[in-house]
């Protein structure tokens, strides 16, 4: 009976220590993830990742993929799905409103430098928004991004710039062409999948264009009318699912786009990040200001 008992004991410290080993083995495994793989969609997030963020975590071991989407959707949507690793393309009203449609859980971990809204025309060929004033004619098309963020984005930037007004009873963070108040110089809103709006410069008045989609066509962000003024929910993040949120690699991707070698190569002239919106931890440390 004893020998039962010492046997039965033997047993149990066996199992524990092997159920012990499996999780500590599998926790080691998520923390010291070596296949990375970070979805983007078109425009310079991609490009400023592969010249700097990707070597750096080559040095660290990592072998790392750039996934490369058309659209907005799926990105997310291929995260949520653990089809890649991380994002880097959208703002926090977006994953907001994208996790409470979708019922996707995804986290936003650190901002990086981000391209701005801008207005753009062929048809105006003027410096200001003043200039514009005087110029514009009723009925001229304005293209916008037809997704529901964006699309209000979109209004709320005509609007901080005097070209409409939205209705008060309506919240501005989404509002649709529909609930345009004030139009005093009789624009037509035309929504269009973002990756279109660039080709739409030449069908319409003005494009309201945001700035990956902007640089990918082949636009420079000094060429817009005027760039969009970024508050800090509308800078661009980097997103995980919610069980990655503290997970090393997360930790040590931040850690390049702190380091000296971004910074670098961010601030090179010869780049033309100069209209880029610095998120704040990036003044901060670099003591750099916002153009």
């Amino acid at each position: 009976m004893k020998k039962n008992n010492l046997f039965a004991v033997a047993l149990f410290i066996v199992f524990s220590f092997s159920l012990f080993s499996c999780g500590n083995a599998s926790k080691e495994s998520t923390d010291s993830k070596k296949e990375l793989s970070v979805g983007f969609s078109p425009g310079p997030y991609s490009d400023l990742f592969k010249k700097t963020i990707k070597p750096a975590l080559e040095k660290k071991g990592y072998n790392v993929k750039i996934v490369e989407f058309t659209d907005w959707v799926t990105p997310n949507l291929a995260l949520a799905n653990s089809e890649i690793d991380a994002n880097i393309y959208q703002n926090t009203l977006y994953r907001q409103n994208f996790c409470d449609t979708k019922g996707v859980d995804l986290t936003a971990t650190f901002s990086v430098p981000t391209a701005a809204l801008g207005l753009y025309s062929d048809k105006y060929k003027v410096k200001s928004v003043d200039e514009l004033k005087t110029q514009l004619k009723p009925g001229g098309i304005v293209s916008v991004p037809n997704d529901a963020v964006n699309l209000a984005r979109a209004l709320r930037f005509l609007r901080s710039l005097g070209l409409l007004t939205i209705k008060a009873t309506v919240d501005d963070k989404t509002a649709t062409e529909n609930d345009i108040d004030e139009n005093p110089f009789g624009l037509k809103i035309v929504p269009l999948e973002a990756a279109q709006l660039p080709r739409s410069i030449d069908g319409s008045a003005l494009a309201v264009i945001p700035g990956n989609y902007a640089i990918s066509s082949g636009l420079k962000l000094s060429s817009s009318i005027v760039g969009e003024s970024l508050p800090p929910e509308l800078l661009i993040w980097f997103v995980v699912r919610t069980e990655d949120a503290d997970a090393s690699f997360v930790s040590d991707v931040q850690e390049a786009y702190e380091s000296e070698e971004f910074k670098n190569y961010f601030e090179n002239p010869e780049n033309e990040f100069d209209r880029f919106q610095r998120p704040q931890w990036y003044v901060e440390k670099w003591n750099i200001q916002n153009r």
